[in-house]
């Protein structure tokens, strides 16, 4: 089990309150406080959910009371399931740091079919609740399906000799790369080195672009 230092350790990493970590265990501040302060001696379960609230957020716990922030991950999502587990990943994401998202070779038709029309609506509007993130968005030359109108989103049209039947999501330090076959595939990435590869990769396709509006 974890420690009080390491919980106030990796507070201080994640620069979390202690109303922060409250609302994302669903145990009160008071409480957390006094198991810091050692006012109280937590259950088991209690510092297990404590714990793995850390662990979501990229904190390894090492022994001697060692903590670390991860350095990197890669998660493979697969099916129906996994493609709207991703969508909450997503969300979640956001909510704990908003920025821009960077979205290319996009058809939203497939999109929907995994995801299901009323649940990409749900995401949405959630998505409208959270400050602070806007959208870019690449489709094929001459595709105008499209399913977010919000005022914080742009679409552009690219070549379709450029445009790649693999998407991909910049948000943050994150990726993450679409594969559609008989099931759709995720592999979705912590690594701010690779996320920032494919952002100059993006912007440098959206510099070409053309403004949908322009060419209806």
């Amino acid at each position: 089990m974890i420690t009080t230092a390491q919980i106030r350790g990796a507070r201080g990493i994640l620069n979390w309150s202690q109303g922060d970590l409250s609302d994302r265990t669903d145990i009160s501040a008071t409480s957390i406080g006094s198991i810091e302060n050692g006012l109280t001696q937590p259950r088991e379960s209690t510092l297990a959910i404590i714990q793995k609230s850390f662990e979501d957020a990229g904190i390894e716990f090492l022994p001697n009371d060692g903590i670390r922030k991860r350095i990197g991950e890669v998660r493979v999502l697969t099916g129906r399931a996994g493609f709207q587990e991703f969508y909450d990943i997503i969300y979640q994401e956001l909510l704990k740091s908003p920025s821009e998202v960077l979205v290319s070779d996009v058809d939203e038709r497939l999109f929907e079919k995994w995801h299901g029309a009323e649940n990409v609506k749900s995401h949405i509007e959630r998505m409208k609740s959270v400050s602070g993130v806007s959208y870019k968005i690449l489709l094929r030359e001459g595709d105008k399906y499209i399913t977010n109108t919000g005022k914080d989103v742009e679409y552009r049209w690219i070549p379709k000799d450029q445009f790649s039947s693999v998407p991909f999501y910049v948000f943050g330090d994150k990726l993450a790369i679409i594969i559609f076959d008989n099931e759709p595939t995720v592999i979705w990435m912590d690594y701010s080195i690779v996320s920032k590869a494919y952002a100059i990769q993006f912007n440098a396709l959206w510099d070409r672009s053309k403004t949908i509006k322009e060419n209806k």
